[in-house]
C-alpha cells in the first residue's frame, strides 16, 4: 500500500470524525517523549519500563487497562433529535416561539388565533428546512468514513507480531518499515536509511531523515527532533526499531484532537444574526409598552376620571385589546421570515456552490466565506503543485549543465530499494533530447545511503567512459570528499579559498528554497568490489536542485482574491527559505516572514499587532497557527483557514470558514466547514463570490424587512397618540404581515449587482441600525400623508359619517349596532381609515424592495428576478382587491373611494423618488 494511502486510512481509524471545537487548547509533545530524545538507547528503555525483548503479554494487558486505547477520539453519533435541537436554538426562532406562545395563550377570538398560526408556520418552515439540509451534510460526511482496520508490527516477548493500532501501549517495541504508518509518538532506538513523510503533521513538502543519534540541547522544537516520529506520519523509506512513549490523548496528535472536541464557539454569521436579533429586543422592548399604555390610556369603554373616579376610570379602558394590539405590533416588528430566508439563501448557495467544486458542510460557513477578508492557507499542495520536481541540474557555478543531469540519473536509475521523492523527481525528468541514454551504461556495484555519510553512490561501466563512480548527497558531506571540482570541461584544485566561494554557490540555491544535492564522481578501475573508501578525492561536478514548485494558478488566483478585498496570508509548518522563494514566486511580499519560535516569545497583544504587518508565516505549529489566526479575529477580521493536513485541524476549527479538500486527511475534513473538491485557489475564489451573493440577498431582507417593520410601528405610535380608534387592527396587522412577508420569499433568486461583491460582506449592525433609523422614518412621512389625507380629505375624524357607498350586509349589521360612543373602533370611518393604511402600507413596503435591493437606479440600471417582481405584483394586487372580495368584511375592511387610489400611486412615487434620494446621500456618505 503506497504511504499517502496508508496514512489517509490509519488517521481514518484513529481519530473518527470529531465533531466540536475549541479555541483555547495548549498543544504540547509528552513530557516523556521530550525527555526520552535526549537520552541514550539504555536509559530510553528505563525510562519506558520495558527491555530489549519487548513487553510481556500481562504487561501489556495491564498498560491497556492504565492507559486505555490507543485512539485519539471516539466518535459522537448524534440523532435527528440533537439536530433539530441545534436548528431551534436560533435567537429569531425562539423568539417567535416565545410571541406566538403568548398570542395562543391570551386569544379571545378567532382573528387572535390568526397571528399565531402564522408565527409557528414561519418557524416549523425555517426549521425544517435547516434541518433537512444539515441532515444531507451529515449523511454525506458520514459517506466518508470507511472501516478500514490498521495495523503493526511489535515486538513482544522477542517476538514479532501484528496487532491492532488501538492495542500499541507505552513501552512496545515496533519496528517499522517502508509505507508504515507510525502507530504513537515513538524514540528511535535504531535506525536505518530512514525517512518520514511529514507533511500533514508539519506542513514540510519533502522526507524528512531520521535517525537514533542522542539530541543535544540545541534550540530545536520537539517536532525537529530527529530521533523522535510522531503519530500520523509514515515511513517514505528505510526502517528503525522504536519504543513507544506516548499513546492516545498523550500523543501530540492527540493533544491536537483535544483542541477540535469543545463547543463550537459562534461564527462571525452566528454573531450578526445575534446582535440583528437583539437590536429587534431592543426596539420592542422600547416601542411595545409605549403602544400598549398609550391605546389602552386612549381608547375606553366610556366615563372619565373627573365623573367616575380614576379606578372606576381605569376600569373602563380596553387593556385587552391594547395587549392583543401591542402583541401585534410586536409581531409586526419581528422578521418572521428571516430563518425561512436565512436557510432558502444558504441552501441555494450551497446547491451553487457544488456546481462550483465546492461542497459546503455547514450552512453558515456560506456568509462567513462572503465575508472573510483574510484568508490563512497551507503551502504545500494548496499554493504549490504538491509534487516535487527537479528544477535545477547545474554545474558549481550554477549554470545548466547536462553532464551534472545525467549523473544524477545514472544513480536514482541504478540504485537499488525503494526510491524516495527525490530519486523519482529525477526520473520524472525529461530534458531536450528526451532523457538520457542509460542502455549504453552497466552498473557494477551500489554503497547504499546511510546517516553517517548522508550520501550514496553507484558504479557504472560504458563504453565511451569506461568505470566511474557517481555520487550524489548532502553538499557539505561530499564537499568532504573532494579535491577538485569541475568547471567547463576543465577539472582545477579544491583549494580552501575555492571551496568557500563553491560553498556560497550551493547555499545560494538553498536560500532560494531549493533542496540542494551535490553531485560527484571519479573514475575507477574494474573490479569485483568497491567500498566506502573509494569515496574520496571525488571531482565536484554540480548540483541537482529540488522544488515543490506554485501551481500555474496560483498568481492568478491570489491576485483575484486580492482584488476582491481578501487579504493572503501563507501559515506553513515548511522551513522559511521555502517559503519564501513559492511565496515570492506567486506574489506575496516576504520582506518579513515570521516563524514559530519568534511568535513562541510572543505575548498575544504583541502578536495582534504583528500579525497585520506579516502576510508569510514558517516553522509554525498547530498551536502556532491557531494563534495567528485567534490574533486576526481579535483585530476585527473574518478569517478563512485552508488546510489539509492533521497539522491544520486546530486552525481550520479556530477560523471563522474552515475550508479543506476532498484528498486532505479525515480529521482536516472534519474540522471544516466546506471541502473543495479540486486544491485551487481559483475554485475558492468562485465560492467567495457565490457566498457574498448569498449574503447581500440575506441583507436585502434585513434591510428592507427591519426598516419598513419599524416605519410601520413608529407611524403606529404616532397614529395610536393621535386618533380616537386603533390606526389598524391586529388581524389587520398580521394579514400586512403575512402577506408582505410572502412577497418576499423569491429573494434567495434575486440577482446581486457586481459592486455589492465586490468587497468582502461582513454583518455591520451599525450599517443596518443606521439603515433603519434613516430609511425607515421615510415610509412613516408616507403613512402620516395618509393618515392626513384620511382625516382630512375622506372625513375619517367624523365618527358618525355615514357610508359613501353600499356595504356588505356584515358591516352594515356591524355598524347599525356598534355605539360610536362607547365603541368609535367599529364605525365606518375608522373601517375606512385602517383599510386605507393597510392597503398603503402593504404596497410601500413591497414595492419599496426595488429601491433597496440595490444601489444603482431600480427597474433602470438594476432589475429584480422574475419571481421577485411576479410576487411583488401579485401582492400588490392582493391588497387592492382584498378590501373589495367577500373576505374584506372578516378582516374588518370596507371598499376605499375611487379617489383613494390616484393619491396612493402619488404617494408610492415620491416615497420611491425620496428613498432612493436618501439611499444616494448615505452611500456618498459611506453610512451604508
Amino acid at each position: 500500500m503506497l504511504p499517502n494511502i496508508r496514512i489517509r486510512t490509519a488517521t481514518r481509524a484513529l481519530f473518527p470524525f470529531p465533531q466540536k471545537k475549541d479555541r483555547g487548547v495548549v498543544i504540547k509533545v509528552s513530557p516523556r517523549l521530550e525527555q526520552s530524545a535526549h537520552l541514550p538507547r539504555e536509559q530510553v528503555l528505563q525510562l519506558a519500563e520495558t527491555q530489549e525483548a519487548g513487553l510481556t503479554e500481562a504487561q501489556a494487558t495491564e498498560r491497556q487497562e492504565k492507559y486505555g486505547p490507543n485512539e485519539v477520539g471516539q466518535e459522537k453519533q448524534h440523532g435527528w433529535v440533537w439536530r433539530l435541537g441545534l436548528a431551534l436554538r436560533n435567537p429569531l426562532v425562539i423568539l417567535l416561539g416565545v410571541l406566538a406562545t403568548v398570542t395562543f395563550g391570551t386569544a379571545q377570538e378567532t382573528s387572535d388565533y390568526v397571528g399565531g398560526i402564522v408565527m409557528v408556520a414561519m418557524v416549523v418552515l425555517g426549521v425544517a428546512l435547516r434541518f433537512i439540509q444539515e441532515t444531507r451534510a451529515d449523511a454525506a460526511a458520514a459517506k466518508l468514513k470507511a472501516m478500514i482496520s490498521v495495523t503493526c508490527t511489535v515486538i513482544r516477548e522477542s517476538k514479532a507480531r501484528e496487532i491492532q493500532l488501538h492495542e500499541v501501549v507505552p513501552g512496545d517495541l515496533i519496528k517499522l518499515a517502508a509505507g508504515d504508518m507510525i502507530p504513537a509518538d515513538v524514540r528511535l532506538l535504531t535506525a536505518k536509511d530512514l525517512f518520514l513523510i511529514q507533511a500533514s503533521l508539519t506542513g514540510e513538502s519533502l522526507p524528512v531523515e531520521k535517525s537514533d543519534s542522542v539530541e543535544t540541547a540545541n534550540g530545536k522544537t520537539p517536532l525537529e527532533y530527529a530521533n523522535v516520529c510522531y503519530l500520523g506520519t509514515s515511513v517514505e523509506s528505510g526502517s528503525a526499531l522504536a519504543v513507544v512513549m506516548a499513546t492516545g490523548k498523550e500523543t501530540y496528535f492527540g493533544a491536537m484532537a483535544s483542541t477540535i472536541t469543545a463547543t463550537p464557539p459562534p461564527t462571525s454569521f452566528d454573531k450578526g444574526i445575534a446582535r440583528f436579533t437583539w437590536l429587534m429586543i431592543k426596539f420592542m422592548a422600547l416601542m411595545v409598552p409605549t403602544v400598549f399604555l398609550i391605546n389602552a390610556l386612549t381608547k375606553h369603554s366610556g366615563g372619565d376620571a373627573a365623573t367616575h373616579g380614576v379606578w372606576q376610570w381605569l376600569a373602563n379602558r380596553k387593556w385587552s385589546e391594547a395587549f392583543m394590539f401591542s402583541l401585534a405590533v410586536a409581531v409586526g416588528l419581528t422578521p418572521e421570515m428571516l430563518p425561512m430566508i436565512v436557510s432558502v439563501c444558504l441552501s441555494k448557495g450551497a446547491i451553487a456552490m457544488s456546481r462550483k467544486k465546492v461542497i459546503v458542510k455547514r450552512l453558515n460557513s456560506i456568509q462567513n466565506l462572503g465575508a472573510m477578508n483574510v484568508l490563512c492557507t497551507d503551502k504545500t499542495g494548496t499554493l504549490t503543485q504538491d509534487h516535487v520536481i527537479l528544477e535545477k541540474h547545474c554545474d558549481v557555478a550554477r549554470e545548466e549543465n547536462r553532464t551534472v543531469l545525467k549523473d544524477a540519473y545514472l544513480i536514482s536509475y541504478f540504485q537499488t530499494g525503494l526510491k524516495n521523492v527525490l530519486d523519482r523527481a529525477i526520473l520524472a525528468y525529461q530534458g531536450e533530447d528526451g532523457g538520457v541514454p542509460v542502455a549504453q551504461f552497466r552498473k557494477l556495484d551500489e554503497l547504499p545511503f546511510d546517516f553517517s555519510r548522508r550520501m550514496m553512490s553507484v558504479v557504472v561501466e560504458s563504453d565511451a567512459d569506461g568505470v566511474e563512480l557517481l555520487c550524489k548527497g548532502a553538499p557539505e558531506a561530499v564537499f568532504a570528499r573532494c579535491k577538485t571540482f569541475e568547471l567547463n570541461d576543465e577539472v582545477n584544485p579544491l583549494d580552501p579559498l575555492l571551496m568557500n566561494e563553491l560553498k556560497e554557490e550551493y547555499e545560494q540555491l538553498s536560500a532560494d528554497g531549493f533542496r540542494v544535492l551535490a553531485v560527484a564522481g571519479k573514475k575507477l578501475d574494474k573490479r569485483v568490489a568497491y567500498t566506502r573508501e573509494d569515496e574520496n578525492d571525488l571531482v565536484l561536478k554540480g548540483y541537482v536542485a529540488f522544488l515543490d514548485p506554485p501551481k500555474e494558478s496560483t498568481k492568478p488566483a491570489i491576485e483575484a482574491l486580492q482584488k476582491h478585498g481578501i487579504t493572503v496570508k501563507v501559515l506553513t509548518g515548511d522551513n522559511d527559505l521555502v517559503t519564501r522563494k513559492i511565496c515570492s514566486e506567486v506574489g506575496l511580499t516576504t520582506d518579513r516572514i515570521l516563524v514559530g519560535a519568534q511568535i513562541e516569545a510572543m505575548k498575544d497583544e504583541e502578536l495582534a499587532k504583528t500579525v497585520e504587518q506579516v502576510n508569510v508565516f514558517a516553522r509554525l505549529s498547530p498551536l502556532h497557527k491557531q494563534r495567528i489566526i485567534l490574533a486576526l479575529q481579535k483585530n476585527g477580521h473574518v478569517v478563512g483557514f485552508l488546510g489539509d493536513g492533521i497539522n491544520d485541524a486546530s486552525g481550520l476549527r479556530a477560523a471563522d470558514v474552515g475550508i479543506s479538500v476532498d484528498s486532505a486527511v479525515d480529521i482536516a475534513k472534519e474540522s471544516a466547514d466546506m471541502i473543495l473538491l479540486e486544491k485551487s485557489l481559483m475554485v475558492l475564489e468562485e465560492g467567495v463570490l457565490e457566498g457574498r451573493k448569498v449574503f447581500a440577498n440575506i441583507v436585502k431582507y434585513v434591510r428592507m424587512g427591519a426598516s419598513s417593520n419599524f416605519g410601520n410601528m413608529f407611524s403606529m405610535l404616532g397614529a395610536s397618540a393621535k386618533f380616537p380608534f386603533m390606526p389598524m387592527r391586529p388581524i389587520q396587522i398580521l394579514t400586512n404581515n403575512l402577506l408582505y412577508d410572502f412577497s418576499q420569499v423569491p429573494i434567495p433568486t434575486d440577482q446581486v449587482d457586481p459592486e455589492q461583491i465586490a468587497k468582502p460582506r461582513p454583518w455591520n449592525i451599525d450599517e443596518i441600525k443606521r439603515f433603519i433609523l434613516w430609511i425607515g422614518p421615510i415610509s412613516s412621512i408616507f403613512d402620516y400623508s395618509t393618515f392626513f389625507m384620511m382625516w382630512f380629505i375622506f372625513k375619517c375624524r367624523n365618527l358618525w359619517l355615514k357610508p359613501l357607498i353600499a356595504l356588505s350586509p356584515v358591516l352594515l349589521e356591524q355598524f347599525a349596532k356598534a355605539d360610536p360612543v362607547k365603541d368609535p373602533d367599529s364605525t365606518y370611518a375608522a373601517a375606512l381609515f385602517q383599510t386605507a393604511w393597510f392597503v398603503e402600507s402593504l404596497m410601500t413596503q413591497t414595492l419599496i424592495i426595488h429601491v433597496i435591493r440595490t444601489n444603482k437606479i431600480p427597474f433602470l440600471q438594476s432589475r429584480a428576478s422574475g419571481p421577485l417582481v411576479a410576487t411583488t405584483i401579485v401582492i400588490m394586487l392582493v391588497g387592492a382587491i382584498l378590501p373589495f372580495s367577500p373576505l374584506g368584511p372578516y378582516l374588518s375592511m370596507v371598499p376605499l373611494p375611487i379617489l383613494f387610489w390616484p393619491l396612493l400611486a402619488l404617494t408610492l412615487l415620491a416615497y420611491m423618488l425620496l428613498t432612493q434620494g436618501i439611499k444616494w446621500w448615505l452611500l456618498r456618505k459611506a453610512l451604508i
